[in-house]
């Protein structure tokens, strides 16, 4: 979900930028260097307009006073690759797969909005990624997860919108952060689909007139806060179609392998920005649910690519896996139950302990795109 981050001291800025390798600004299309966009908070200056077919890096520098997000989106504003979280003064890259057609590139500046938009037109032909056997299997096992992964989705929102009708409301808390984690495993295939997953997964500091606060968080937010849903009927059935809705599209869609790339540090980018910091869910404190999640859907993305990866850079995937392996040992610490400890349980040294791991088996993930995107 595209979203504000609270970043707290314990989520070092440094550990973000070393996950990004910075660009040089003279770098152009046509030049065989990333194409540059330098945004700031009232523009979006995209070095070219016309690209050809194939995989191109953008590599974005923010000049700005506020944190912007830089996407590449299709026809109805379906993400063809993203970068969040890019702080002011510091450069991110995005590597992404464009065939034949017309694009548009948005700089969003306070991660909100619309975005200051261009036009971007792709010619040519290009071979696709998938052609090569090891990313095709890969697109293909990671489709198998997602729809596996959207069927519990709508069947555990299904439970928890039938408590929240029934108005009872600690069967309701209890089913809340179980529906989720199934969001949260699928949520770069969710982010795709133009406004679905604000809906859904939208804050109460990100709504508009036109996608009010709704979905998971507003029933979150009377389940806890004031603790009666007798008038959620209606957001609940709009929650559970919505879901619906997003289950279909998602186990229709085919990632492409530098989707997957992208996917599994974007999830990442998620726990490090608004589950360590508890922004996520701030009236249930259940964060640590949704951090786990985060990181289940990472690890399956990554799995996916694995042999494409030990083929091309073992010594990378020995690197992923320690850092799997050290994210899963700190995180277990905080088991309770079948689920989670809350995220106010934690000191913030225990909670600095759990942004450690995950900054560190980000920097590894940071290079797996342009391990895909070799030919």
């Amino acid at each position: 979900m595209r979203r504000t981050p609270l970043i707290l001291s314990l989520v070092a800025v440094s550990a973000v930028a070393a996950c990004s390798d910075k660009s040089d600004s003279s770098s152009a299309a046509g030049s065989g260097g990333p194409i540059t966009v330098k945004a700031s908070d009232s523009a979006c200056e995209v070095a070219t307009n016309q690209i050809e077919a194939g995989t191109h890096v953008f590599a974005v520098s923010n000049s700005g006073s506020k944190v912007t997000e830089f996407y590449v989106y299709a026809a109805g504003d379906r993400v063809m690759g993203e970068v969040e979280n890019i702080t002011p003064g510091l450069s991110r890259e995005l590597r992404v797969e464009l065939p034949a057609g017309t694009y548009q590139t948005a700089c969003k500046p306070g991660m909100v909005g619309a975005g200051i938009r261009n036009e971007l037109t792709v010619s040519g032909s290009a071979a696709a990624l998938s052609e090569d056997a090891l990313l095709a299997q890969a697109t293909t096992s990671y489709t198998r997860y997602i729809s596996s992964q959207s069927d519990a989705l709508v069947e555990k929102t299904t439970d928890f919108v039938t408590a929240v009708k029934a108005g009872d409301i600690e069967k309701s808390k209890q089913l809340y952060p179980v529906a989720r984690t199934y969001y949260e495993r699928i949520e770069p295939v969710a982010e795709i689909f133009g406004d679905l997953d604000p809906k859904i997964d939208g804050r109460e500091d990100d709504a508009t007139a036109e996608l009010p606060f709704t979905g998971f968080h507003k029933l979150e937010k009377d389940l806890w806060v004031a603790k009666d849903v007798s008038k959620d009927g209606a957001i609940a059935d709009q929650l559970l179609a919505d879901v619906k809705d997003i289950a279909a599209k998602a186990k229709a869609e085919k990632l492409s392998p530098l989707q997957l790339a992208n996917g599994a540090k974007e999830l990442l980018d998620e726990v490090a920005t608004s589950k360590i910091t508890g922004e996520e869910d701030r009236y249930s404190h259940t964060d640590l649910w949704d951090f786990a999640a985060n990181v289940d859907g990472s690890q399956a993305a990554v799995a996916a690519l694995r042999p494409a990866l030990e083929q091309r850079d073992p010594e990378l995937v020995k690197q992923i896996d320690t850092g799997f392996a050290n994210v899963d040992k700190e995180l277990e610490k905080y088991r309770s139950g079948d689920g989670w400890k809350l995220q106010t349980e934690l000191s913030q040294a225990e909670l600095k302990g759990l942004s450690d791991v995950i900054n560190a088996v980000a920097e590894p993930i940071s290079k797996v795109a342009g391990v895909i995107a070799q030919k």
